[in-house]
């Protein structure tokens, strides 16, 4: 076998592929049998990108500031910003739910590999990725049994070359308890986001209902007030949003010269234009600040993403290990003769994925840019045409499986501000025209004669699927509804979904079914050569890392893994983006000005990891994850463990201000509940 040159702390491994014998060995533990079961079952997969961690009896869910930020702004009006000013710092505000928000425990996980490899077997293009969705389909629904309890997905993992089902316990009522204020779960902002020293108390409080109750957890992790210690082991458990670590050269260069300039293009310009509707006036600010916010983070991580792609070093490092891995494969004769050289097909995509890419992104994947407004009308529109037809054979966004999820999406009641809403639809019909061209049939299609300003201004304003009862009674009536609604949005979908799904099809048949058919075989390469000590590219799905409560060096100079509260105050200026809340100011004496507040780990994380839990080596919660360094930003496409740090915030230091600041110690009293059944100790 050729060596594989992971590193100890790098890896994103599944659950049922963690190498506990190689962690245990590079950290100096031992970890005690039933530990990995009590992590996976107290994380939580949320669906709005982040992760947590179940820390009491009473399914309460610690997770980030920044993962509520939708849910916050839902709950906001323009007398109460729970955004800016926080959710439940007064101790006097009810749970509330969070609209489309949904928490996952993983529950079991089985290997569909060899089914779908039959299914699939000897087809190309489309029929190969309909051959597949039929499989996964049949996998997916024998899993859960049509109870609604539960969420069951088929995720496939090395590109292609395994398929593994993964059964979670869903939770669709998910409430906010509390959230810090934004200037100091953000303190710093966006001048010093992906850096270190950090000082922010990114963290908020979700609770799991069930009959309208709290629902009852049968495992939560334990809370530890200790402080971190430089050195010791630690290990995250979340869900890392997807990397592109196993790409071809050819991939990375598609994304250098087409993916990752159209999408910094389009976040300035994004950045741009909600920064003038936020300086309006102050309820146009609390409307954009979220959007600001991910917009913001965005263009950082595009632009780390860009300096990664166009540096010739990594490239040239890729390279070199596609080299090796293709002269494994020409040294196998059998391989050979059964894989061929997907590299090679994979070559041949690249004009088409040049010629395709531009239409797909504008008609299909993007379309609409941000608009909540423009993703109801598309979903009333397809799921009147899909629902009606056998599961296995629709678009895989309207399955069974998927179904419960998209209902919620759709159905729960979301605040929609149409100034936002119609410079999300310009900014798309005016990107589409500059991409496409003015005389593209498709801009013709899109546009029909009227200026994008216009057209934004009337499909926003004359719209009514800002309410949801409209939603529900359209749902509900199918396509008999959806046909029959003089609503202009709908009319507008009506009239150029054809046209977007066409660039689907095309784009499914001559580019993703092409590509993943390859990329099939790559995998399997890949394992075949280097065995089963790889891990697949992350995928949205639970996974555990292990590291070091560690620093680093940038240049010459050390950088501390630990900032304190006491520094919090130090770095106050006053003013944004350094600015402490009043109570913040007022409760300074009170609080131990040598607890840690953050503190960074060698843990192998992405996006998506936002809000895992960090544990120590007894499973006990140290932190919760919120953000990398400045190197980790490239973590998309490779792990630099002398450089990557995952940045933590502590409990020590979310139980002083609990208790100090907020007078919460109603929720600090349930954080230290124990769990009478934790995974036995050495």
């Amino acid at each position: 076998m050729i060596p594989w040159t992971v590193r100890a702390e790098e890896g994103l491994w599944t659950f049922d592929a963690f190498p506990a014998a190689t962690a245990e060995h590079a950290l100096g533990v031992q970890l005690a049998p039933g530990w990995l079961d009590h992590l996976r079952a107290g994380s939580v997969r949320l669906t709005s990108g982040c992760s947590g961690a179940v820390v009491s009896p009473r399914a309460m869910v610690v997770t980030n500031q920044h993962c509520i930020l939708a849910c916050a702004q839902s709950l906001s009006d323009p007398a109460h910003d729970r955004l800016a000013n926080g959710y439940g710092v007064d101790a006097d505000e009810p749970a509330r739910g969070c609209p489309g928000l949904q928490a996952e425990i993983l529950v079991g996980i089985g290997d569909i590999t060899d089914a779908v490899f039959k299914q699939s077997a000897g087809k190309q293009g489309d029929d190969f990725v309909r051959a597949r969705e039929i499989v996964l389909y049949q996998a997916e629904r024998a899993a859960c049994r049509g109870d609604r309890r539960y969420r069951c997905q088929v995720i496939s993992f090395f590109g292609g070359g395994q398929f593994k089902l993964y059964r979670y316990r869903r939770y669709d009522d998910v409430r906010l308890v509390f959230a810090p204020e934004f200037p100091v779960a953000f303190f710093g902002g966006d001048p010093e986001n992906f850096t270190f020293p950090r000082y922010d108390l990114d963290m908020a409080v979700l609770r799991l209902y069930e009959h309208g109750a709290p629902a009852k957890v049968g495992t939560w992790l334990n809370w530890s007030t200790r402080p971190p210690i430089a050195g010791e082991a630690v290990f995250v458990a979340g869900s890392p949003g997807p990397t592109e670590r196993a790409l071809t050269v050819t991939e990375l260069e598609i994304r250098r010269d087409i993916v990752n300039p159209g999408d910094l293009a389009a976040g300035a310009t994004m950045r741009e234009r909600l920064a003038a509707y936020a300086a309006l006036g102050a309820e146009q600010h609390r409307l954009a600040a979220d959007r600001l916010f991910t917009t913001e983070n965005a263009l950082k991580v595009f632009r780390g993403q860009g300096a990664a792609l166009n540096n010739p070093d990594f490239i040239d490092s890729r390279r070199a290990e596609e080299v090796a891995l293709r002269a494994a494969l020409k040294a196998d004769p059998r391989l050979t003769a059964d894989l061929g050289d997907p590299w090679a097909d994979i070559d041949a995509v690249r004009k088409v994925y040049r010629a395709q890419y531009p239409l797909w992104r504008k008609l299909e994947s993007g379309a609409g840019g941000g608009s909540r407004l423009f993703r109801y009308a598309r979903t009333l529109v397809r799921g009147a045409a899909e629902r009606p037809t056998p599961s296995a054979g629709r678009l895989p966004e309207y399955s069974d499986a998927r179904l419960a999820l998209l209902e919620k999406t759709l159905l729960d009641d979301q605040p929609i501000d149409p100034g936002l809403e119609a410079l999300d639809l310009e900014l798309w019909l005016d990107d589409a025209r500059s991409t496409l061209g003015a005389g593209d049939p498709a801009t013709a299609a899109l546009l029909d004669g009227v200026e994008p300003r216009i057209l934004a201004l009337r499909l926003a304003g004359e719209t009514r699927l800002a309410d949801p009862a409209v939603r529900a009674a359209m749902w509900k009536g199918g396509t008999a509804a959806v046909m029959a609604s003089g609503d202009p949005l709908i009319v507008y979908v009506l009239k150029t979904d054809a046209l977007a799904r066409a660039a689907r099809q095309v784009w499914e048949t001559d580019v993703i079914g092409p590509t993943d058919e390859a990329m099939e075989r790559i995998a399997r390469i890949r394992l075949a050569v280097h065995g089963a000590g790889v891990y697949p590219d992350g995928t949205l799905s639970p996974r555990v890392s292990f590291g070091r409560v560690d620093g680093w060096r940038d240049g010459s100079a050390a950088v501390a893994p630990f900032t304190t509260l006491g520094g919090l105050y130090e770095h106050a200026t006053g003013v944004e983006p350094r600015r402490l809340p009043a109570r913040w100011l007022a409760a300074r004496d009170q609080l131990d000005g040598a607890a840690v507040l953050n503190f960074v780990t060698t843990n192998d994380i992405v996006g998506g990891n936002s809000g895992s839990p960090v544990v120590d080596a007894a499973g006990d919660m140290i932190g919760a994850a919120f953000d990398g360094n400045q190197a980790a930003i490239a973590g998309d496409f490779a792990y630099d463990a002398a450089a990557n740090r995952t940045v933590v915030v502590s409990t020590a230091a979310i139980i002083e201000a609990l208790t100090k600041v907020y007078g919460r110690t109603d929720l600090a009293r349930e954080l230290r509940v124990p769990d009478p059944r934790p995974a036995p100790r050495r």
